[in-house]
């Protein structure tokens, strides 16, 4: 089927409550930031990024899809997504001024329309597309209760809650202090007891030595990984970390290629690999650093940039995906919202990626494009 159209789109969609905090970051909306690719029967693929919701930023990258991307899709097979991967990937003037960063999110949400636009016309899921399903559901762990914002009493209540709504893994924020942070950790994990998996998330805030005060005081918590310990691309550092304590140190949201992946494994400093679809080039490149990861015998727990739309259907469709991040933002503004009841994934059941916004989304988030 060729590709007869391709446009890009901006919604930005409200977060829990007015706005949430980590170490770094503090929005109140999340970008959904794409690319709908429309076959000659009239099917349309929808893939996207997540951004901040920055509306400047976010119209660079639909810029970027718009005058960069479409003309080398434009009449195009859309089946053959593998051969489109490497036109987009390894165009001489894209590589020249990108690699990583603006081009390769653009690219992201491009690549993901092309597999969303092929389940659609093979009437099927994604998953089913991806080699079908290997487990029947997928464990979620529930982030939105554990950001920095939150207050440490409603953080307790909110861990409490997560327990009860059938959750058996959490995760917390941590880059405040490292004091701060140890207290709230030691009270969450006392109130949920020792069978709930806690995990913390630093978004790359702290320097290694306040890793290592804080991971030291921190093993008898039983945290399950130290996501994003360090600055991002530090690989020495979150190797000699790794050395140094028990805790699993899990990375991989800000890594835009499967070659950041390989070196942090090639240095032993990472445990737990979270790629994410809406950071690295689509589908296509997070499935070669599952197949990387499983060849080192490493789990995956994919980043949710994309709220899980997308990747509940990796995780369907590989065993080395074991758990998945829960944020709810945006999942009510899909025509098939991710689904967890009692604490679990269940498989999306119609055709495509779980991309498609509803129309009320549409009138209710989409942004300017320029």
């Amino acid at each position: 089927m060729h590709i007869k159209k391709v446009e890009s789109f901006i919604l930005h969609i409200p977060v829990t409550g007015s706005q949430i905090s980590d170490s770094t970051h503090t929005i109140s909306h999340w970008g959904v930031v794409g690319a709908m690719i429309t076959a000659e029967d009239g099917t349309c693929g929808y893939g996207f990024t997540g951004t901040h919701a920055h509306l400047p930023s976010d119209q660079l990258i639909t810029r970027c899809i718009d005058t960069c991307l479409a003309p080398l899709l434009l009449g195009d097979d859309s089946d053959d997504i593998e051969r489109l991967w490497q036109k987009i990937a390894r165009q001489p003037a894209l590589q020249w001024v990108g690699r990583a960063g603006i081009t390769t999110i653009a690219h992201a949400a491009v690549d993901i329309a092309l597999w969303d636009l092929k389940a659609k016309l093979q009437h099927i899921a994604l998953w089913k597309l991806l080699g079908g399903q290997v487990r029947d559901r997928v464990r979620a762990y529930n982030t939105d209760i554990g950001w920095l914002s939150i207050p440490d009493d409603q953080l307790i209540r909110g861990a409490q809650q997560a327990v009860a709504d059938g959750f058996t893994g959490i995760k917390i924020k941590v880059g405040s202090t490292v004091e701060r942070d140890l207290k709230r950790l030691r009270s969450v994990r006392q109130a949920i007891g020792d069978d709930i998996t806690l995990a913390i998330d630093g978004n790359g805030k702290w320097d290694l030595a306040d890793c290592l005060r804080f991971c030291h005081a921190a093993e008898d918590s039983h945290v399950f990984w130290f996501e994003e310990p360090l600055w991002y691309d530090a690989v020495q550092s979150h190797a000699q970390l790794a050395r140094s304590t028990s805790i699993p140190v899990a990375l991989g949201e800000q890594l835009y290629s499967v070659d950041a992946f390989a070196e942090f494994i090639g240095q032993q400093a990472i445990h737990w690999l979270q790629p994410d679809v809406t950071r690295m080039a689509g589908v296509t490149e997070v499935l070669r650093v599952i197949e990387l990861a499983s060849a080192h015998r490493l789990p995956v727990a994919p980043h949710a940039g994309d709220m899980s739309q997308i990747h509940q259907h990796l995780n369907f469709s590989r065993s080395t995906c074991t758990v998945l991040e829960y944020i709810p933002w945006i999942k009510d503004s899909f025509e098939e919202p991710a689904l967890v009841v009692d604490g679990y994934y269940q498989a999306p059941q119609q055709p495509g990626a779980s991309s498609t916004p509803t129309q009320q989304a549409w009138g209710k988030f989409r942004k300017p494009l320029s």
